[in-house]
């Protein structure tokens, strides 16, 4: 499963197609983000341990809803349920992706600390002041170490994009969907430069609306996720990682048809 090369114009179809989806299915969406949002500011009220939780499973929720925009992709429906399904399959290897990040993100955070974060902390939480001498050096510190860290979350971010879709859709083990993930980030890294400078102005936009506009946004965002996943990939759509449904399938439908006029 390669990667392939899209247009930097495609940045900007993901979230145009990503709308469309949410189009399709607005309450359920809305529930959907809100739920996994309430998930993470309870996880946040939980001292130290869980901000780790909710790093290891961000992979497993993102996951679930991946599974759930295939699911409205294919037959038109998402369900709450699709938000847990990384629980009940792939959770292994999906907290491995968790774990990944976790770590990328210890390292990120100690060397912003390092250099000179601590300082900014001590002055937001403990209320510290600094003389007129030593706040341009202090300012200085913070910016070095901002736009570092920026630039080590860049490629953090590309290894993980699509891992948790390359586990769950191709069965791909968690390390290699890591690597798949960011060279596939790598050989379209216009579109997304295009694709997250849209996303950031939407979600200013959104911001200025009295945060109503995230309303939109998350589940924009997300669905946007999944649509550059398919654009990207183009998974086989496969029986043994498409939720179960009810319904009849395509192919059946087809036979059925084919039954109907031979009588």
């Amino acid at each position: 499963m390669e990667a392939r090369y899209v247009r930097g114009r495609q940045g900007l179809q993901w979230i145009l197609s990503g709308f469309y989806f949410f189009r399709m299915a607005p309450l359920n969406w809305i529930l959907l983000c809100f739920t996994y949002l309430l998930i993470g500011v309870t996880l946040g009220l939980i001292p130290l341990l869980g901000s780790f939780i909710g790093i290891l499973t961000v992979p497993i929720f993102v996951a679930g809803i991946m599974v759930g925009c295939r699911k409205l992709d294919l037959s038109g429906k998402l369900e709450l349920e699709y938000l847990f399904y990384g629980f009940k399959k792939y959770t292994i290897p999906l907290i491995t992706i968790g774990g990944v990040y976790l770590i990328g993100d210890i390292l990120i955070t100690g060397i912003f600390m390092l250099l000179g974060g601590d300082a900014v902390v001590d002055m937001w939480l403990h209320g510290k002041r600094f003389s007129e001498n030593e706040l341009p050096g202090v300012m200085d510190d913070l910016l070095f170490a901002s736009l570092l860290c920026l630039l080590l979350a860049i490629p953090l971010m590309m290894s993980i994009w699509f891992a948790p879709m390359l586990v769950v859709f191709e069965n791909m083990p968690p390390l290699i969907a890591i690597r798949k993930s960011f060279f596939a980030c790598l050989k379209n890294l216009f579109a997304f430069q295009i694709y997250m400078a849209i996303l950031f102005v939407l979600g200013m936009l959104a911001a200025m609306l009295y945060g109503l506009g995230f309303i939109i946004w998350f589940p924009v965002a997300f669905a946007s996720v999944y649509v550059s996943y398919k654009d990207i990939f183009h998974y086989e759509q496969d029986e043994d990682t498409q939720p179960k449904s009810d319904e009849p399938s395509t192919e059946e439908n087809k036979e059925d048809s084919s039954q109907t006029n031979e009588h």
